[in-house]
């Protein structure tokens, strides 16, 4: 392989166009764009007007990315295209011997992800990764590494409201898969949500019981969801909410883990950290423990989020960690194959609203797959689209 990733991204839209910006801007000096693909003339028109990348070298333009993926002239793939078709693209590459790169969610239905998985599986010789961008914020890092390591306790409480997520019509009008069952397979949740509900996940563990409400079009002109409040229950009998809409402004985003032995709260103001000098299990059933007391706190307050000491962080980050495990084996922050736990979490608020009833994890996989075919059949495309394509990236 050459000193650098040559890279081909399938999908030059909002996201696949601010990948191609990354890359030509000079933010991953260990990635070449070597090629694009996408049906749409006109996303492709910027790249053909650039005709170079960075290394001075022609990219290749394709209208076809199974063409692309077979043409020999890429070592890896970045797919950005609609949540269908995520593993099918992802698939094709590994199976062609092309280290593979995902966006977000890692795919529509957990079925369609674990048999992406199950490929990923046959080919530890290559990578495959997701684009979890929010892994590298230091601050999510900490929590983690805290957690694990033993400091705060087991976890009792869990609660993440993330309502900063506003959306108005005009965004839900630019593409006609956009916010539909059959294009997106889902809303708030399979688009905005991914990120954090791998973080949910990725910090606290996987729950094992979900009870959800989801509203349908409550805020705007869609089919999917775009206002969700879920319950979750852990294996050691912790519980937590997870909170998220389309249709508030002002919106919240805060992320509270309380443990045994005091707290962790992040937000906009940082992560703030309040701990205890005794936990509050020893301190509950301690005969000595007045009727109104509380365990002493030791400390509260902001703490330094160092986290894994990247160098880089959100997209170019997972970018950057992506071209170092191809070329130096440096561990992946964020491998393709946890991408499913996220998912397993979306489908499960989706069922639990579907069935009118609380849902175990794990769930019947084909159970989900033919309640979401059911509204598929019955979606609708909207036919007034003002698609907003990014083009300013290219110049």
């Amino acid at each position: 392989m050459s000193k650098k990733v040559r890279l081909g991204i399938i999908g030059i839209g909002n996201m696949g166009g601010g990948h191609v910006a990354n890359i030509c801007g000079g933010n991953c000096p260990e990635i070449e764009l070597a090629a694009v693909a996408d049906i749409n003339p006109e996303r492709l028109k910027p790249v053909i007007d650039r005709k170079v990348n960075n290394d001075g070298n022609e990219i290749k333009i394709f209208n076809d990315a199974s063409e692309m993926i077979k043409s020999g002239t890429i070592d890896a793939v970045l797919v950005a295209v609609p949540h269908y078709d995520h593993p099918r693209y992802v698939i094709e590459a590994l199976e062609n011997g092309l280290h593979a790169m995902s966006e977000k969610p890692a795919g529509v239905y957990t079925e369609q992800v674990k048999q992406m998985n199950a490929v990923a599986a046959k080919h530890p010789e290559l990578t495959f990764g997701m684009m979890f961008n929010q892994r590298t914020n230091p601050m999510y890092q900490t929590m983690k590494m805290m957690i694990e390591s033993g400091e705060m306790g087991q976890i009792r409480r869990t609660n993440w409201i993330i309502t900063d997520w506003y959306r108005t019509q005009s965004y839900y009008d630019s593409g006609d898969w956009r916010a539909t069952w059959s294009g997106e397979g889902g809303g708030v949740l399979l688009n905005q949500c991914p990120h954090q509900l791998d973080l949910f996940q990725w910090v606290c563990g996987m729950p094992k019981k979900v009870y959800a409400r989801l509203q349908f079009g409550k805020w705007h002109d869609i089919e999917v969801e775009d206002d969700v409040t879920a319950f979750v229950e852990y294996e050691n009998g912790a519980t937590g909410t997870f909170i998220t809409t389309t249709g508030d402004t002002p919106g919240t985003n805060r992320f509270e883990v309380t443990c045994e032995k005091g707290k962790m709260i992040a937000d906009e103001n940082g992560l703030r950290v309040v701990k205890l000098e005794h936990s509050i299990d020893d301190y509950t059933y301690n005969k000595d423990s007045g009727a109104f007391s509380s365990p002493k706190i030791v400390f509260d307050g902001k703490v330094e989020c160092k986290g894994y000491g990247l160098n880089h962080f959100g997209h170019i980050g997972i970018l950057n960690s992506f071209a170092e495990n191809i070329l130096h084996g440096t561990p992946l922050l964020a491998p393709g194959v946890e991408g499913i736990n996220g998912l397993t979490l979306s489908n499960a608020m989706h069922l639990s609203q579907w069935l009118g009833r609380e849902v175990e994890i794990p769930f019947d996989d084909a159970l989900y797959k033919e309640e979401l075919m059911k509204r598929v059949a019955t979606s609708r495309r909207k036919t007034d689209v003002r698609e907003q394509v990014v083009t300013q990236w290219a110049k």
